[in-house]
């Protein structure tokens, strides 16, 4: 009989070690069972609101890296390392439905949205309530753990609230971005790895090195989606979505960093991308032209050595089945972009 699937294996991630599959397959059935039993109320609408987004699938990404960091401890398999991958999945749902009311979402993973199904009030109040299961979770692990997930939340908000402001007069729109990118999406997945280290009781020194791991890696990840939104029909979303959005990408703020109006190509461009890009023709006409330019190669660059960064930061850790899958993250980061 044939393992059951892992979400993660839907970006393509493969095991080598046939030892460590297993310990991780077994460690993330324990996470999905746990996240259900985290998302159970006495009131059956709240586990039906707060269920929404999470029995609609995922990648599973920040589990899967808090059991892979938790492989370069001698107590891999704890119970704080399971309650520690829950925590930073719940941490992450939750967003999910803050995200979807701030973008005025109506999908998510190819089904309605909490805001769209409902309405704001109960998709803000479901994320609230998951974020409080997460608190409450993150205490029985002690207070460190607590002081760590909320500077990790701090920095959530933060970027949340600096990409509703946007670009300040004056301020790198490409600066900006990337250090969005950097608290939306890199301080979680720092923390995943951190967890899998801290609560396998591995030595403060890896423990910091897989953080800053997981640091570049996930922002590595999340500029991978921004190649991918363009490139590929793979990602789970229709090429272009956020262009049709108007959602900056690294590939457009590195164009629009560097276009050249007196090239019609440039300047064509430029008209698209300023034009109302729910259109059809007009978008599949700005893809054309922005998977041939430059700056998505320019993109890819980018996306290649902050996945090589990540790459030489393992290279203090010791070698093993752990630190092998870790540097597999980074193959699959540019795989799967470029």
């Amino acid at each position: 009989m044939s393992p059951t699937p892992l979400p993660a294996e839907s970006l393509g991630f493969t095991f080598a070690d046939e030892a460590l599959e297993a310990r991780v397959r077994a460690g993330l059935v324990k996470v999905e069972q746990a996240l259900r039993d985290s998302a159970q109320s006495e009131a059956p609408f709240v586990t039906e609101a707060v269920q929404h987004v999470m029995v609609a699938g995922g990648k599973r990404f920040r589990p899967l890296l808090v059991l892979l960091a938790a492989e370069l401890g001698p107590s891999s398999g704890s119970s704080e390392v399971i309650d520690a991958a829950v925590v930073v999945e719940l941490t992450h749902v939750a967003t999910l439905y803050h995200d979807d009311v701030m973008d005025e979402a109506a999908l998510r993973r190819g089904s309605s949205t909490a805001n769209a199904r409902w309405d704001n009030s109960v998709a803000i109040l479901a994320g609230d309530w998951l974020f409080a299961r997460a608190s409450d979770l993150v205490a029985s692990l002690g207070p460190e753990a607590v002081r760590i997930q909320s500077r990790t939340f701090g920095r959530l908000v933060e970027g949340q609230i600096r990409e509703t402001l946007g670009v300040s007069e004056g301020q790198d729109p490409l600066a900006h971005y990337l250090s969005v990118v950097a608290d939306k999406t890199g301080s979680l997945i720092a923390t995943s790895a951190l967890f899998g280290a801290r609560f396998a009781g591995a030595s403060a020194e890896v423990q910091e090195t897989v953080r800053a791991f997981g640091e570049e890696i996930g922002q590595a990840f999340q500029l991978a989606d921004d190649i991918l939104d363009i490139m590929s029909e793979e990602s789970g979303k229709t090429p272009g979505t956020d262009l049709r959005e108007g959602v900056p990408t690294l590939p457009v703020l590195i164009f629009r960093a560097q276009a050249n109006p007196s090239s019609p190509v440039d300047a064509r461009l430029l008209e698209l991308l300023d034009s109302d890009l729910t259109d059809d023709a007009r978008l599949a006409e700005a893809l054309a032209i922005l998977r041939v330019h430059p700056s998505l190669q320019q993109a890819e660059d980018d996306v290649r050595r902050r996945a090589d960064d990540a790459r030489k930061l393992l290279s203090d850790l010791p070698e093993g089945p752990g630190r092998s899958a870790l540097e597999s993250l980074c193959d699959l980061v540019v795989t799967r972009s470029i």
